[in-house]
Parts: C-alpha cells; sequence; structure tokens
C-alpha cells in the first residue's frame, strides 16, 4: 500500500513539472535542502527495497525451485535498490560536486 501511494504521489509530481515546463536546473533548484523532499523519497525507496527483491525472489523460486540462487538475487537486487536510491535522494537533496 505504501509503494503504491509513493508511486501515485511521484507521478503527480512528474506531471506537474512536465505541465509546469520546468527545466531539469529548475528541479534541482528545488529538491535541494528540501527535506520533506528527502524524507518521501527515502520512503518510497525503503518501499521499493521491501517489495521488489519479494516478487523477484518468488519468480526464481518457481523458475528454480532447487536453487539458492532466488535468495541470492534477491539480496542483491534489495541491497542495490537500497544503496543507490539512498544515493540518489542525496544527491538530488544535499547535491554533488559541483
Amino acid at each position: 500500500m505504501v509503494l503504491g501511494i509513493c508511486v501515485a504521489i511521484h507521478l503527480a509530481i512528474i506531471f506537474y513539472a512536465i505541465r509546469g515546463g520546468l527545466t531539469a536546473s529548475e528541479i534541482l533548484g528545488r529538491t535541494q535542502g528540501n527535506w520533506l523532499f528527502a524524507i518521501f523519497y527515502e520512503i518510497f525507496v525503503l518501499a521499493c527495497f521491501i517489495h521488489a527483491p519479494i516478487g523477484l525472489a518468488n519468480i526464481l523460486q518457481e523458475h528454480f525451485p532447487r536453487s539458492k540462487l532466488s535468495i541470492f538475487c534477491a539480496w542483491l537486487l534489495a541491497g542495490l535498490i537500497l544503496i543507490l536510491g539512498s544515493a540518489a535522494v542525496w544527491g538530488l537533496v544535499v547535491g554533488g560536486p559541483q
């Protein structure tokens, strides 16, 4: 449920940015220093961190029932989502090297 709400809000933000004709630099100007943006998108990252690996593990378990590959791939995906997603949120809110 949390992931669905985050997707809906994210799509609304995208439509707002597109309809307003915002450029990438204007979007970055609005996101840097905005901690509400960071909290929302970190919740989004955490929801993906929970949801996606469970689905992947189930799909792989159905196709390869005797393999431990599904668990390994699920943990790998979970780690990548958490690390890369959090880094993206941090980069947008705090900013990277100029």
